[in-house]
């Protein structure tokens, strides 16, 4: 064999597994990628273009000077981070966890859905998740070799059918994945609405994974952890993560909550994944978890006026606007603007004004269901937001 050649293969196997075949590079990539290339505006992928706290900035500094960190942490997390999370759960919601029993730090809260989905299903399993949903959710079900059943959120409200809810469930189905704030909807489930999937759970005995990581970008009401509903805290896998809410999303520093049968699971495959990550930025992350309300207020508040000044150039475009109630993204129509495919839209996009967007229907099973939404990230600096707002004007 030469130097160029390529590997033969005896079976003419593909070399990906059938279970990753479908889902090639992500969007995100493809996208910003894109941006970059063309020197557009990236309203696309969901990270902010400023850093966080200097005050937490520097106490990672500080770890990794003081020696913290810079060999492998402890499994579960250093003690500190997993007593400052336990305490946030205490501080916000009235939440009690067991720090050394009840608390798993990840990589990420990727790597917290991935791992609870490895180690809670079998293949077959069934797993009901909200639709659309974030990319990774799709491929981690996949990897478990289990079957994803969609419950679809639908414009204008997106909000979740329960009755289409409780008839999904079949003696099959094992977990439920919920995602509030829901990204890319922006949806917030309601005290009602988790009432009602609560009773369910409990009724059906279903394990529920949450995915929470926009718990402090709610911008009407308020966040209700699912797990703090009665029956739930024993069966609920919650997941958060430090990059959202403190803008330092290339740490990857996540984490569950959960009891500790669910957590001694969950770490089961987690240990297998990264094993540990992010040393000195977890005793960061301890610290920034204990900022007074006045940080959570005042970062809440921003990204409302953020969220606003975006939503209201979207609608002067021309775009059909569905603000929304969390997170840092806008979900739009492109139909009013004679547009009947948000993919093209977005590829296309880039040539036209100078700005990246996500297509939503690469987040559906149902492709029609999001053919013409396209996701906007509102997370950036003020100045960004109002020149890709001039940019779009062009349309």
């Amino acid at each position: 064999m030469t130097a160029m050649s390529a590997p033969a293969s005896s079976s003419n196997r593909p070399f990906l597994n059938r279970r990753l075949a479908a889902f090639g590079t992500t969007i995100f990539a493809e996208m910003s990628a894109l941006a970059s290339s063309t020197g557009s505006i990236n309203l696309g992928q969901g990270f902010p273009d400023t850093d966080g706290p200097a005050e937490i900035a520097e106490a990672a500094v500080r770890a990794i000077r003081d020696g913290r960190g810079n060999q492998y942490p402890p499994g579960p997390g250093v003690p500190e981070l997993r007593t400052a999370i336990a305490a946030h759960q205490q501080r916000f919601y009235g939440l009690g966890y067991d720090p050394d029993t009840e608390v798993l730090v990840t990589a990420g809260a990727t790597e917290a859905i991935a791992a609870a989905l490895l180690a809670l299903l079998e293949p077959g399993d069934e797993v009901i998740a909200l639709e659309p949903f974030y990319d990774s959710y799709a491929a981690c079900i996949a990897m478990a070799g289990a079957v994803r059943v969609p419950l679809t959120l639908r414009a204008p409200d997106f909000r979740p059918d329960l009755d289409a809810l409780r008839d999904a469930v079949t003696p099959r189905t094992r977990l439920l994945l919920l995602n509030t704030p829901h990204n890319p909807t922006g949806t917030v489930l309601t005290p009602a609405e988790l009432a009602a999937i609560a009773e369910l759970a409990v009724e059906r005995d279903l394990l529920v994974v949450t995915d929470e990581v926009y718990e402090h970008l709610v911008f009407e009401g308020g966040h209700t952890p699912l797990a703090s509903l009665p029956g739930m805290r024993e069966r609920t896998v919650t997941i958060s993560s430090a990059g959202k809410t403190f803008s330092f999303t290339g740490w990857k520093v996540g984490w569950i909550t959960a009891p500790p049968a669910l957590v001694s699971a969950v770490r089961s495959a987690k240990q297998f994944l990264t094993y540990v990550s992010s040393g000195p930025f977890q005793y960061a992350i301890a610290e920034a978890l204990a900022l007074p309300d006045s940080y959570y207020d005042g970062f809440r508040a921003d990204l409302a006026a953020k969220r606003d000044l975006l939503a209201d150039g979207l609608a002067d475009a021309g775009f059909e606007v569905f603000r929304p109630q969390g997170t840092y993204f806008i979900t739009t129509d492109v139909s009013p603007l004679g547009e009947k495919d948000g993919l093209a839209f977005c590829r296309a996009l880039p040539a036209r004004c100078g700005v990246v967007a996500i297509p939503n229907q690469v987040f559906y099973d149902d492709k029609s269901a999001g053919a013409t939404q396209v996701r906007w990230a509102f997370c950036k600096r003020t100045d960004v937001l109002q020149e890709a707002v001039h940019r779009l004007r062009q349309l």
